[in-house]
């Protein structure tokens, strides 16, 4: 049995479906909730983001109220993907406002993508991996859908790499991730890598390392590290 029909049935579990709730609520105060961390800095890193996004396939995971779709070049096609489907309605309102974007959105759990295998030359996520439950088993599904030599971009909060301020984050994390949905002492870096993913950059973005630009690399052979 191939990998992709192994993956097409999703099995949600309890967390998964937490997820799902927790962002439906949201949806309708999202935006403004993170309105002053847009204009501060998330659009700025955005941007940078995108301009290193080659494609022309492209996966959007968590592509959320869609606030990166402004930022997609112009040549790519994207496929963005949602568990929320009340998030992907204001995404769609979204991209309804950029007609020259060429972009598909789904509802789809980026634990068990229905893509085939090597689908798409480049995948992006935007404070995504915070959230999907298994994180690992995600990025893997990402490294599946994309061809040898694509590459994986995020912007991602993250554990910060001072362990005494850390172990704080570590004991907080439970009770925000019941408030919030989110997990805010993620070791995004060591998961990528886990995954089977060639990590290229890793910038720090904000202090401590607190958010930070990664860019991976499928293999293009099982040799190489």
């Amino acid at each position: 049995m191939s990998s992709f029909t192994q993956n097409r049935v999703s099995v949600e579990p309890e967390a998964t479906a937490f997820a799902r709730r927790a962002y439906d609520r949201l949806a309708a105060c999202y935006d403004l909730l993170e309105l002053p961390m847009e204009w501060l800095a998330f659009r700025r890193w955005r941007r940078r983001l995108w301009k290193g996004v080659r494609g022309p396939r492209v996966l959007e995971i968590g592509v959320g109220t869609g606030k990166n779709i402004p930022y997609y070049p112009p040549e790519v096609t994207v496929t963005a993907i949602d568990l929320s489907p009340r998030m992907l309605e204001r995404a769609r309102r979204r991209a309804a406002r950029f007609p020259d974007r060429s972009v598909e959105l789904l509802e789809m759990d980026a634990q068990a993508l229905t893509f085939p295998d090597d689908t798409f030359d480049d995948v992006a996520a935007t404070f995504v991996f915070c959230s999907v439950p298994d994180p690992v088993r995600g990025l893997r599904e990402a490294l599946r859908v994309t061809r040898p030599g694509g590459r994986l971009h995020l912007l991602e909060h993250m554990r910060l790499r001072s362990e005494r301020i850390s172990r704080w984050m570590d004991r907080l994390d439970p009770l925000i991730y019941r408030l919030t949905g989110v997990h805010i002492a993620r070791r995004t870096t060591e998961n990528v890598r886990e995954a089977g993913w060639v990590l290229e950059q890793e910038v720090d973005l904000a202090p401590g390392g607190l958010v930070r630009h990664l860019v991976a690399r499928k293999p293009t052979n099982q040799q190489e590290p």
